[in-house]
């Protein structure tokens, strides 16, 4: 049976430095050598995150000359925004349920008076 490809692209990206990779990816392809530049780790560790990348559709590589750039799938990302915009209004239920009640403990705001020359002394 093949791994779903939902769970494949979420285990992908539970690593900050996958996402990290992803969000580089976003801006246009790379190689393996520009995608190891801000990392502090081996250029086979590096592989090994593309790879997990590679398995869970999220990246290509291609071939040119002596490199493989490597390039975003936007599919599989499609497919997890799908997936959170599902809950999305359950959110801004439970965010506009939070800002009522918020509003509800706040103290009622002191009335300015009603005098003019009053409200410059204040």
């Amino acid at each position: 049976m093949a791994p779903d490809p939902l769970n494949s692209a979420f285990a992908a990206l539970a690593d900050p430095t996958r996402r990290a990779i992803v969000a580089r990816l976003a801006s246009g392809e790379a190689t393996v050598k520009q995608l190891a530049e801000p990392f502090e780790m081996t250029q086979p560790s590096i592989s090994k995150h593309l790879k997990v990348l590679e398995r869970a559709g999220l990246i290509s590589r291609g071939r040119a000359a002596q490199t493989r750039p490597c390039r975003l799938e936007p599919a599989p990302l499609q497919q997890v925004a799908q997936w959170v915009g599902m809950y999305r209004t359950l959110w801004e239920e439970s965010f506009e349920r939070l800002d009522a009640f918020l509003q509800s403990t706040q103290p009622n705001p002191p009335i300015p008076p009603a005098n003019p020359k009053e409200r410059k002394k204040s």
